[in-house]
């Protein structure tokens, strides 16, 4: 899968949010919130195809967590970007 173009992620205010970008894009009902190990993906995959095990492998490199826990929280964090919209096949 890739990220969508014209979605960036940007620091608002503190919070790390992915905004579509160009004025008639705006829907602010429709800005995705982001963790910072989530934002961390996002900006690690930007114009690569990616898996889910890319993103695993992402995560063991930067924390401290298990492969377990860090396939849970990946698939939950493919299925939301899916949701969203953000990312395609």
């Amino acid at each position: 899968m890739k990220t969508k173009k014209g979605f960036r992620l940007r620091n608002i205010c503190g919070e790390n949010v992915i905004v579509a970008e160009g004025i008639e894009n705006i829907d602010f009902s429709r800005i995705i919130s982001m963790n910072e190990s989530a934002a961390y993906l996002w900006n690690k995959v930007q114009s690569i195809d990616f898996t889910a095990n890319t993103l695993i492998d992402l995560l063991l490199e930067e924390y401290e967590v298990s492969r377990e826990d860090a396939a849970q929280d990946v698939n939950q964090l493919i299925e939301q970007w899916q949701k969203a919209g953000i990312v395609e096949d």
